[in-house]
């Protein structure tokens, strides 16, 4: 599946808006499961979306969206 943009849904959102929805946690792991969804990775979607293992995801979101302005763990 090809990406239209960068960040969270892959629509393109300004990287210090990007940067404020990773910081927030339920915003980070509900939009971060779907753009993982969305681009194709179901299991790492699903999984983004169990508790214990959201706070990995949301570290790793959190440094990968200020680093490269996008989501780049099985996203």
């Amino acid at each position: 599946m090809a990406k239209s943009g960068k960040g969270y849904l892959s629509i393109g959102l300004p990287w210090l808006v990007n940067i404020i929805l990773a910081i927030i946690p339920v915003t980070s792991w509900i939009l971060g499961g779907i753009t993982r969804i969305l681009r194709g990775h179901i299991i790492a979607g699903i999984l983004q979306l169990i508790p214990p293992i959201t706070v990995v995801f949301w570290i790793i979101d959190l440094v990968t969206v200020i680093l490269s302005k996008d989501l780049r763990f099985f996203a």
